[in-house]
C-alpha cells in the first residue's frame, strides 16, 4: 500500500517539511496592535496600541509564533479571531481556567487577534486527512475483519508513539499550532477510536449502540455549522416563555 499510494506520502512529507521550515527557521520580529479603551464617561472611540515584543526564531508561545505571523502578513490582523484561546490561560486570566480580567502582570500578547485555523496550522490539518484518506483505503484492499484491524492498530501505534515521543523531546502538543506532534497524536488515537467502533459494530454486530454516532456522521457538516455558528445556543436559549430563564433547559430540568 506505501508503493500503492506513494505520491500522498510525498505531498505528506512535502507539506510537513514546508510546515517545520517555517514554523521553526521563520524570524518572528516586535509587532503591535490595536484594542478599543474604554473610558467611561467619555462618548470618544479611543484606541490603545500594545506591542508584543518578540525577535525570536522558532518560539511555539501564544505571542511569538511564525503561524501567527503569517497569519498577520497574508490576512491581516483585523481579520483574525478576536477572542483567542490563551486568553484563558494563568497568564491572562484571573479566573483561569475560565475568561476573565486581566492580572495586573499579564503579557502583552493576551488580547492580541489569532486565529487557530490559519494558514500554517492548516497546512498540517491537510497531512491529517491525507492519514484518514489511509485509513480508507485500508478498507478497500483488505476485506478480511482480522487484516483490516492489524492494520489500523499498527498505524495508529506508531503515530501515537512518534508524537509523544516528539513531545518529551521538545516539539510539544499544540492544538492552536497544529505541531507535528498533535497531528501525530490525534490521528493515532483516531485510528485506535476507528479500530474499537469497527470491532464493535462491523464484527460483532452492536449496531444500535452506534445508531447516534451514524446520525452525526451522516449530518456531521450541518452540526459543525450549528454549534460553530452559535444557532445551537440561540436556540436553547432564545426560545422561552414570558421569562428568559423559562427555556428549553429550563423545561427538561436544567439549571433550576
Amino acid at each position: 500500500m506505501i508503493k500503492k499510494y506513494r505520491f500522498h506520502w510525498v505531498v505528506a512529507f512535502v507539506i510537513t517539511t514546508i510546515y517545520l521550515s517555517l514554523l521553526y527557521g521563520l524570524y518572528v520580529p516586535d509587532w503591535e496592535y490595536q484594542i478599543l479603551k474604554e473610558d467611561q464617561g467619555s462618548t470618544l472611540t479611543t484606541f490603545l496600541n500594545l506591542k508584543v515584543k518578540c525577535g525570536v526564531r522558532g518560539h511555539t508561545g501564544p505571542g511569538c509564533n511564525a503561524v501567527g505571523m503569517l497569519d498577520r502578513m497574508f490576512l491581516g490582523i483585523q481579520h483574525l479571531y478576536r477572542k483567542p484561546v490563551y486568553a484563558r490561560t494563568k497568564q491572562c486570566s484571573i479566573n483561569y481556567p475560565n475568561n476573565g480580567p486581566l492580572p495586573p502582570d499579564a503579557p502583552s500578547w493576551c488580547q492580541a487577534p489569532f486565529d487557530p485555523e490559519g494558514l500554517l496550522s492548516s497546512l498540517m490539518a491537510t497531512v491529517t486527512c491525507l492519514v484518514g484518506l489511509h485509513y480508507g483505503h485500508i478498507i478497500i484492499h483488505f476485506k478480511d475483519h482480522k487484516k483490516r484491524l492489524n492494520q489500523w492498530i499498527l498505524r495508529s501505534f506508531c503515530l501515537l508513539m512518534l508524537g509523544l515521543a516528539l513531545n518529551l523531546f521538545g516539539m510539544h502538543l499544540n492544538k492552536p499550532l497544529y505541531t507535528l506532534s498533535y497531528m501525530c497524536v490525534t490521528s493515532g488515537a483516531s485510528g485506535f477510536l476507528l479500530s474499537a467502533i469497527y470491532l464493535m459494530v462491523d464484527v460483532y454486530g452492536y449496531k444500535r449502540a452506534s445508531l447516534v454516532l451514524e446520525w452525526m456522521g451522516i449530518h456531521a457538516l450541518p452540526i459543525y455549522v450549528l454549534i460553530a455558528c452559535n444557532l445551537v445556543f440561540l436556540i436553547i436559549h432564545g426560545f422561552y416563555w414570558k421569562n428568559p430563564i423559562n427555556n428549553l433547559l429550563h423545561l427538561i430540568g436544567i439549571g433550576k
